[in-house]
């Protein structure tokens, strides 16, 4: 029996109900709103040029057009953010942008950690991992939009499944009010100077990352070791007075508003078992732009 067609809008509002969805999956793949905002707004044009009569499911038409997009944008995007004046941060985004994280899938695949870890993936191997962990979606499905068997799709999500867990390391991260918790701790060490209570709030192998984007002054490599971001952090604090700060939901977890100096910055961390194993400062402005926004 041939399935029943979705009951249909007229083509602009059938759009309009699906792009917050549409908006949320290319960011995960993308780690850009304004990348994903561009491949959402090529996505429209092409909808609005198909024969909509044609269209079983709207929806599933409209994820692949996404999808597809993204997949060719970020391809190409790899090559420009390997000659990023230092390192590339995904652009931090409020999260009621991103429409509710009903499920903790959802949730973990824009959570700022992992957008940072899935840069490291080829972009099928995110393609599969977003639209199977995020969205659910079976792996003949994603196979027919990226143009592999299930087979294939099914190894890529194993393999990139086992990359990002050899990358995160052991441990188990901590809740979001354990990480609100952590980030007010770290804000108050740093801003007193309280070296010891920083130091001791840091893995051994704690990494952080500045992204000024040749904007604004920021470490041009990620800083490595306890004791080498102790002192990173220390000499900053030193050189630039602290500013008005303030905590804002950010990828679905708290991030650090804070002003250094003239420039405002955006921190937020990623631990495991309460010790901080990341930081991620983003300084560069036009990564800033969509915080502005938030509700």
């Amino acid at each position: 029996m041939t399935a029943p067609r979705e009951e249909r809008l007229d083509p602009t509002a059938e759009f309009q109900s699906h792009r917050p969805a549409l908006l949320g999956l290319a960011y995960r793949l993308l780690g850009s709103m304004w990348d994903a905002e561009d491949v959402v707004a090529d996505a429209y044009e092409k909808w609005m040029r198909a024969d909509h009569a044609a269209v079983r499911s709207p929806r599933a038409f409209l994820v692949t057009a996404v999808s597809r997009l993204a997949i060719d944008a970020l391809t190409s995007a790899r090559a420009r953010r390997e000659a990023y004046p230092g390192p590339w941060l995904p652009e931090p985004v409020a999260t009621g942008e991103l429409g509710p994280a009903e499920t903790a899938e959802l949730d973990d695949t824009v959570a700022y950690a992992t957008l940072h870890l899935m840069e490291r993936l080829s972009p099928p191997e995110r393609a599969v991992m977003v639209l199977r962990e995020a969205f659910a979606m079976p792996y003949d499905r994603i196979g027919e939009i990226l143009g592999a068997s299930a087979a294939a799709c099914r190894q890529m999500q194993h393999r990139a499944q086992a990359r990002l867990a050899a990358d995160r390391g052991g441990g188990a991260p901590p809740s979001p009010a354990e990480h609100r918790r952590l980030l007010e701790r770290f804000l108050e060490a740093a801003r007193t100077g309280d070296l010891e209570g920083l130091t001791g709030m840091l893995s051994a192998d704690v990494v952080a990352y500045n992204d000024g984007g040749g904007k604004v002054r920021a470490a041009l490599r990620p800083v490595t070791g306890r004791r080498n971001v102790t002192a990173f952090l220390s000499g900053l604090v030193r050189r630039f007075p602290v500013g008005p700060t303030s905590f804002v939901p950010v990828n679905g977890r708290t991030g650090l508003e804070i002003t250094l100096g003239a420039d405002t910055s955006l921190v937020t961390l990623d631990a495991r078992d309460g010790a901080i194993t990341a930081i991620y400062t983003v300084r560069n402005p036009d990564k800033l732009a969509h915080l502005a926004g938030r509700s």
